[in-house]
This record gives C-alpha cells, structure tokens and sequence, in this order.
C-alpha cells in the first residue's frame, strides 16, 4: 500500500521534503546569521536572547511563505491575524534592525524555494559584514565625551567659571542643553566636549567640582557616540 505524504492546500502541494528542506536551510543560513551577529557585536547591549530570536525567525518567515504560498487572501488574512501582535521591546542598535531583515529575507527566499538566492545572499551579506568589522570601516577616530556640570541656581551666570574649565581640559565643547534639577535649587549645564591629548576624565571632573562649589559633575564616554 502506497502512502501519500504530500500536502494539498489551495497554493498546491508540498512534499514532506521540501518542507524539510527549506526549513533546513533556513535554519542554518539564520544560526550563520546570528554568528555572524555575535562575532562583530562590540558594545554592551549584547542579549541571547535577541541572537536566538534571529534563528527563530528565519524559520517562521520560511512557514510563513509556505503556509501563503500564492494566495492572495490567505496572505491579507495573515497580516490581519499578525497585526494584533506587539512588540514592547526597543531594539537598542541600528544595526540589530538589519540582521532582523537579513533573516526576514533569507527565510522569504526559502519558502519560496529560492535556495541558490537565499544561500549566495546570506553568505556575501555576511561576508560584507564580516570585512566592515575586521578592518572597521567608516570609524570616527576623534571620540566625543558629554560633559554635565551642576551649579548652584543663585542668579549669578555660573557658566563662564564651566566654560573657563572646558577651555583648559578640551580641544573643542559645545552647550547643548541647560536644565533646571532639584525643585530649581540647581541648574545642570550639559556640552558635548573632546578632551585633549593626555587629559583624563577624572581630572575634568575634579576641576569642575572645584569651579561649581563642590556640585555633581560628570563625565559620559563611549566608542563613538553617548546616548544623552
């Protein structure tokens, strides 16, 4: 006795490998995806979690295209059917947004069967990241710092004492946002500032808190960019 083991829908029908064969592929071509993504992540919002939902989602994209396959009202009734669900997490980098469309696009390629397309892409795309890591391209070489300074909110114009101190300790600083803190018992002065050569953090501060009578000063770094 023959046993048939396809399966028919209204798109047409797929055997039992050619859904195991897709879901395969995309389950390797996202984990190389998802390496890829840990190997070149630098900073500190590194979460497992978001590296495994990365392979997750390569596979779902591939039951997604395999499930609407060419029909029209099967794939409006999905969008409605997925348009109840939220996303309450905020992605923390630029880049975590692209390895969400790389997956998106290899797990497309593979429940539509695109299997030379879906392996050839995913390897140059990962490539490219590769080598934009290894010989970090586009860095911006001067680092910027973010500089608060508070001061007592007397009346008196406390920021030419500030600015006398940045002048000593940066090559360059900027005024970028001035707030009134403690029911407006103090005003904090905020600049994006570079320290010049040989100068550390630590001393701008002890200088600062010396011009502002003892008051909170701090200093923000990062690679290339501070979050404010």
């Amino acid at each position: 006795m023959n046993l048939d083991f396809g399966i028919t829908d209204l798109s047409g029908t797929f055997s039992v490998l050619d859904v195991t064969v897709a879901l395969s592929l995309a389950f390797v071509l996202s984990t190389v995806t998802a390496w890829v993504y840990r190997r070149t992540h630098r900073n500190v919002s590194y979460s497992q979690t978001y590296v495994q939902t990365l392979i997750v989602l390569g596979m779902l994209i591939t039951l997604i295209m395999l499930v609407v396959g060419s029909n029209i009202a099967r794939a409006f009734a999905l969008v409605g059917a997925l348009s109840v669900v939220r996303f309450r997490n905020a992605i923390k980098e630029t880049r975590d947004v692209g390895f969400i469309f790389l997956v998106m696009g290899v797990g497309m390629a593979c429940g539509t069967r695109f299997y030379t397309l879906a392996v050839l892409a995913d390897l140059l795309i990962c490539a490219v990241v590769l080598l934009m890591h290894r010989f970090n391209w586009f860095a911006l070489n001067v680092q910027r710092q973010v500089v608060k300074a508070q001061v007592p909110a007397d009346g008196a114009d406390h920021a030419p004492e500030v600015e006398d101190v940045l002048i000593r300790f940066t090559d360059e600083f900027e005024l970028i946002s001035t707030e009134s803190i403690r029911g407006g018992s103090l005003t904090e002065m905020t600049y994006t500032a570079r320290l010049k050569k040989g100068r550390k953090p630590g001393e701008l501060v002890e200088a600062l808190r010396r011009a502002t009578y003892g008051q909170k000063a701090s200093v923000l770094t990062g690679y290339d960019q501070t979050d404010l």
